[in-house]
C-alpha cells in the first residue's frame, strides 16, 4: 500500500470513496480537489502541481470535473494531475 501524506492531503486522501465521489461533482470539484492540488504542489515543491491547482479552481468547475470523477470511480481518488 502506498504511503499516505498528514496533514490535508492525507486527510483527503483517507476520506471515505463516497465523499470523493461528491467532491467530484461541478463546482465542488474546481474548489475542493483544485485546492487539494495547490496543497499538494505546496507541499512536495512541484510547479506543476501549483499550476494545476490553480488551474483546478478556475476552471476546473467548468470541465474537470468530469476527469476526477472517472478517476474517482476507477481509482478511488483524483489521479490526474494530482
Amino acid at each position: 500500500m502506498a504511503k499516505r501524506e498528514g496533514g490535508i492531503v492525507g486527510a483527503f486522501d483517507n476520506l471515505p470513496w463516497i465523499l470523493k465521489l461528491i467532491f467530484a461533482l461541478p463546482v465542488l470539484d474546481g474548489l475542493i480537489w483544485g485546492i487539494y492540488r495547490l496543497i499538494k504542489g505546496v507541499k512536495k515543491g512541484s510547479i506543476l502541481l501549483i499550476i494545476a491547482g490553480l488551474l483546478w479552481i478556475f476552471i476546473g468547475a467548468a470541465i474537470f470535473w468530469i476527469l476526477d470523477i472517472i478517476c474517482v470511480i476507477l481509482f478511488k481518488r483524483p489521479t490526474i494531475l494530482a
